[in-house]
């Protein structure tokens, strides 16, 4: 994977402030990841690094009707099954991102929708297996924390929406749903190995 100097942040929202919020700053293939909590934090925290563009692991719209996205019925056609927004468990969640989205794109930031896990499938990577993701990550050749440490599921997640935004930069990713209600960013379908 070549070094790209533009800074990207990936984030992994959770529905509530008191749970954790994975969040990775990546720039020259390095990474640098965390947990964050409240919305000031996450907003600070991303603005202040200047991004060219902001990866969130969360839905960002709502649908127009019913319950469902254009973007969320073409993502199950295609293997890539999502939570819609409006199930019971993603309300809050869908509201907090559709928040955050408006204060970071009010402050200048360009935001994308992405799913992790959808990302790391179209790339033949394990979708939940977390030592083994960290250890792929590695060998594309990600430097920094994940060297170091063992990240968790929610940092992990933050990095692979930080890469889904590398490689949408790269016209590698294609976007699902339409322009009305939104769309998913996930990669064109690929082996990682091919991404060293």
């Amino acid at each position: 994977m070549e070094a790209g100097k533009e800074v990207i942040i990936g984030i992994d929202l959770a529905a509530l402030e008191k749970n954790p919020t994975g969040w990775t700053y990546w720039k020259n293939r390095r990474v640098s990841t965390c947990h964050l909590h409240n919305d000031e934090e996450v907003i600070n925290s991303t603005v202040h690094h200047k991004p060219l563009i902001v990866a969130i692991d969360a839905p960002l719209t709502m649908p127009k009707t019913g319950t469902t996205r254009k973007a969320d019925k073409e993502m199950l056609k295609h293997g890539y099954p999502v939570f819609p927004p409006l199930m019971c468990s993603m309300k809050t969640l869908t509201k907090r991102a559709i928040s955050l989205t408006h204060a970071l794109r009010a402050s200048g930031q360009s935001v994308i929708e992405v799913h992790p896990a959808s990302t790391r499938k179209a790339l033949g990577m394990p979708t939940k297996d977390w030592q083994k993701i960290q250890t792929l990550l590695k060998q594309i050749g990600l430097k920094g924390n994940l060297e170091i440490r063992t990240l968790t599921p929610h940092e992990i997640d933050a990095t692979t929406a930080a890469m889904t935004a590398y490689l949408h930069l790269r016209g590698k990713t294609r976007e699902i749903g339409d322009k009305e209600e939104g769309y998913i960013v996930i990669p064109k379908r690929n082996d990682w190995r091919r991404l060293k």
